[in-house]
């Protein structure tokens, strides 16, 4: 311990009443989420109610005694970290490869979804700042968030509204990228439920729900798989997961550290300004690489022989990674910032993108699920939409009230996608890069996602022909 510094002091326990408010604000949110029917048949999840309490609790609390209950930084940092964490303990999971001609294309097409609402949100996003630029002085890229927030979550809309704030000069850009996630979360039950009481009125779905009412099977998560180490020897199974994925992450923040220190410091100029935020702003891509990496070299050494025993547990992982994503959802919305909401150019833009992201996202997923997935469109529908609004939790759980058992291929259309959706949607990553640089930039970037959504769209048409073809 350092000199002068004692067990009492309140920087020792600072973070761990941070974490403490956050966890006990999800409990009480599921508590009110069992006994309040409205919010229940909402279906708002737990971590997004648990924000909101926090936000609410930590605002009275900066009125009445003149500074917020909980420190901002260690919100932020909390969500930062816990996007990284969560992929990783994703990517640490091993998934049998789909089967099939017809699921790989569902899988494929699922990706053109995902992709294409990024770009249809980045178009209409920026089509409004931009406009909202020369009317009342609105920072013209912060359209651009809109597809960070409702697309990826509050995670990515944090990371590039804090590179917009200290980077390009965005007054109070992480609370605008928080806000919008925070927004998307509400479309996600709004838009979701609206849809729901229809179609669970159909007889297929009452069939569904009855069969899952009789079945005794709790889930379909085995807790664990043969040839792995035991859940406790002299090192706790659990203690072994998030050392992987602690170590992954280390290793990922290496190899970001020694690429900024060895290769864009010493470049400058447009390395630093454009690359460096784009390395650090996807940390989770980084080590989601990693992950899969070390995961492919431990199953070639148990191939081999080298390696008798698989310590990895795909239920633990998934824990972990729920853990991590209730943990970003709820210090994300608690670190919003509600006196922007004060400033003009901050409430006016922010309503226009959630009302006007909330309706693209349900009207195109909505008849591209009709397309390309025929037999089960409601099913997708919901989980996409609640993904491209929220995050993936959100989806299963709009998923889950019409196919609690996952019979559809809805939930592992969404887990197989992601390599495609990586693969698809670079170019909008990077084009994120640019796209506050200034007016041009940001034009020539709306224009970019206008062509790469049109040539989505020429895909999904192709792609609906060739499922027309076998419907047939």
């Amino acid at each position: 311990m350092t000199s002068g510094m004692n067990f009492w002091d309140s920087s020792i326990w600072s973070f761990i009443i941070t974490l403490t408010v956050l966890l006990s604000a999800i409990l009480l949110a599921n508590l009110i989420r069992r006994r309040v029917r409205f919010i229940q048949d909402s279906l708002i999840p737990s971590a997004v109610l648990g924000g909101f309490i926090v936000l609410l609790f930590n605002s009275i609390f900066k009125a009445w005694f003149g500074h917020p209950m909980l420190d901002l930084q260690i919100l932020e940092t909390l969500t930062y970290h816990c996007l990284g964490l969560g992929f990783i303990a994703l990517a640490w999971r091993h998934i049998d490869p789909v089967d099939g001609k017809k699921a790989k294309r569902d899988v494929f097409n699922t990706a053109t979804i995902t992709v294409g609402t990024y770009l249809l949100q980045a178009v209409v996003g920026l089509s409004i700042t931009i406009a909202l630029f020369y009317l009342i002085g609105s920072f013209a890229a912060s359209g651009s968030l809109l597809c960070m927030g409702y697309g990826q979550g509050p995670g990515q809309s944090f990371n590039w509204g804090m590179i917009f704030e200290n980077q390009y000069g965005f007054t109070n850009g992480i609370s605008f990228g928080l806000a919008i996630a925070a927004t998307g979360f509400i479309s996600a039950c709004i838009g979701g439920v609206a849809y729901m009481k229809n179609i669970r009125k159909s007889y297929k779905t009452k069939r569904r729900l009855v069969r899952a009412r009789r079945s005794e099977i709790d889930g379909s998560e085995p807790i664990a798989q043969k040839g792995e180490i035991a859940a406790s020897e002299s090192m706790d199974k659990l203690t072994v997961q998030f050392g992987l994925v602690f170590l992954t992450y280390i290793i990922a923040f290496a190899s970001m550290w020694l690429t900024y220190k060895y290769l864009l410091l010493p470049a400058g100029g447009f390395c630093m300004n454009t690359i460096n935020p784009l390395i650090w702003g996807f940390n989770f891509l980084i080590g989601t690489a990693w992950a899969v990496l070390l995961r492919k070299i431990g199953d070639v050494l148990r191939d081999k022989k080298i390696m008798h025993r698989k310590y990895t547990n795909n239920y633990m992982l998934n824990r972990i990674s729920g853990l991590m994503f209730d943990i970003m959802v709820v210090s994300s919305i608690a670190a919003i910032d509600l006196s922007a909401f004060r400033v003009r150019s901050f409430w006016i833009p922010l309503l226009l993108l959630a009302g006007c992201g909330a309706i693209v996202t349900y009207i195109y997923v909505k008849r591209t699920c009709r397309k390309l997935f025929p037999g089960y469109s409601d099913e997708m529908f919901l989980a996409m939409y609640g993904m491209l609004t929220g995050t993936a939790s959100t989806g299963i759980i709009l998923l889950r009230e019409v196919d609690p058992l996952f019979e559809t291929p809805a939930s592992s259309n969404i887990i197989y996608q992601n390599l495609w959706a990586i693969l698809l949607g670079a170019p909008i990553m990077l084009l994120m890069g640019i796209v506050a640089k200034g007016i041009l930039f940001t034009s020539i970037v709306l224009a970019a996602a206008a062509v790469l959504f049109a040539v989505i769209l020429f895909v999904q048409h192709r792609r609906q022909k060739q499922v027309q073809l076998d419907e047939a």
